[in-house]
């Protein structure tokens, strides 16, 4: 299911279930829904039935006012089949918004994570990336005029990471991607090369790594098990510059750091 939100109000949100397992029956998994928060008052919530689970969705950059677009990471159960697809919603003005499927482009397994950034050279193509269940990233790029979506290259899963990839994230300019996962492994793929990676740290399975997120063109921050927050600055290499671990929470929550978001001053981080 998708819900679709109107509203330009504070929210309050309820916390995000958790990502079911494959292999755990149907009738047991959580029910995935996703919110996008879109116009002015009075708040009002539209779902959207989808027919797969829902791992992950972003949003398009706009190419108008009148369009729209989001990719969605999902998954069938009932054929074990992972998809990334692209589609446009409808005005927000109408009654009952629509969501109508682009194109689609399979996926070697379950997506866990997905980042979408502006493509320098072509505003129309954004570039997407996504993180795989099998160990893998790829990337592609959507055509938003088109109404494709085209597979452009994937590091692949010998060597990268032993284990799902937990967490990806593109930088401004979209010509690096940051990986980390439960294996203590960081990686930094250079999309410029569009082959290959550097490994950044391996901690050699010390350290689990649930999420990261950029921070400047050289920084960026990394949450681990245990309420861990690691700084790492490319120019600094060999480990983190700095590290935070508190227990902010008093025991109320596992300590897993499920996702990063930096204020632009840089003086704030939101977990």
């Amino acid at each position: 299911m998708l819900s679709l939100s109107h509203t330009h109000t504070h929210t309050h949100q309820k916390p995000k279930p958790q990502r079911p397992d494959p292999k755990t029956p149907k009738n047991h998994q959580l029910h995935h829904s996703t919110m996008a928060i879109t116009s002015s008052h009075p708040i009002q919530i539209h779902k959207l039935p989808q027919h797969t689970y829902i791992d992950a969705l972003r949003w398009l950059p706009h190419l108008s006012t009148f369009t729209r677009h989001i990719i969605l990471a999902t998954y069938d159960s009932d054929t074990s089949t992972p998809l990334l697809q692209t589609c446009t919603l409808s005005s927000p003005s109408q009654t009952t918004p629509s969501l109508t499927p682009q194109s689609t482009a399979a996926a070697p397994s379950r997506i866990t994570s997905l980042k979408v950034c502006p493509s320098p050279s072509a505003p129309s193509k954004p570039l997407v990336a996504a993180a795989t269940v099998s160990g893998a990233v790829l990337f592609y790029s959507a055509d938003l005029v088109n109404g494709s979506l085209n597979f452009e290259f994937s590091v692949p899963e010998k060597g990268f990471h032993s284990g799902p990839v937990s967490g990806i994230d593109l930088n401004d300019n979209g010509l690096e991607c940051v990986s980390v996962g439960e294996d203590g492994r960081v990686n930094l793929v250079n999309l410029s090369v569009n082959k290959g990676f550097r490994r950044v740290f391996d901690s050699n399975g010390l350290v689990s790594y649930s999420s990261v997120k950029w921070a400047s063109p050289f920084e960026f921050v990394t949450g681990a098990f245990g309420f861990g927050l690691h700084l790492w600055d490319q120019r600094k290499p060999g480990g983190p510059v700095a590290l935070f671990k508190d227990n902010w929470t008093g025991g109320t929550a596992s300590g897993i750091v499920h996702s990063i978001d930096i204020h632009p001053s840089r003086k704030h981080t939101c977990l």
